[in-house]
């Protein structure tokens, strides 16, 4: 079990992720065991890729949480963005990540993630 105070993962929930090779997020829907939402967990990502194979998606730091009703939306793990050093190395993808969050967030406030994942 993690409980991060806003959600709790216990054994038995279910992720089922969602991962897009144009975009540059991934969304994990969070169920309970008897199906209901908790919520959406948001990786900011580079795009995913096929290699050999498998998915490969690479995690740049940030991170949203969108409650199931939508009332509760928190940007995480800014402080690791920060410290990763990437808007000096990779100024072009620190700048796609950002935005990423930012189109997400709207998202999330406008009426949630839905129309994502249909």
């Amino acid at each position: 079990m993690r409980d991060f105070g806003f959600v709790r993962f216990e054994p038995g929930d279910v992720f089922t992720e969602h991962y897009w090779r144009d975009r540059w997020y991934s969304v994990k829907e969070v169920r309970a065991p008897d199906g209901t939402l908790k919520g959406h967990y948001c990786d900011i990502t580079r795009p995913a890729e096929l290699s050999a194979g498998r998915l490969v998606v690479e995690d740049l730091d940030l991170d949203l949480w969108v409650s199931a009703d939508g009332t509760d939306v928190r940007r995480l793990d800014e402080d690791e963005f920060a410290a990763s050093g990437l808007l000096t190395t990779d100024p072009e993808a620190a700048a796609a990540a950002v935005a990423a969050l930012d189109e997400l967030d709207a998202l999330a406030r406008e009426g949630g993630l839905g129309t994502l994942l249909r």
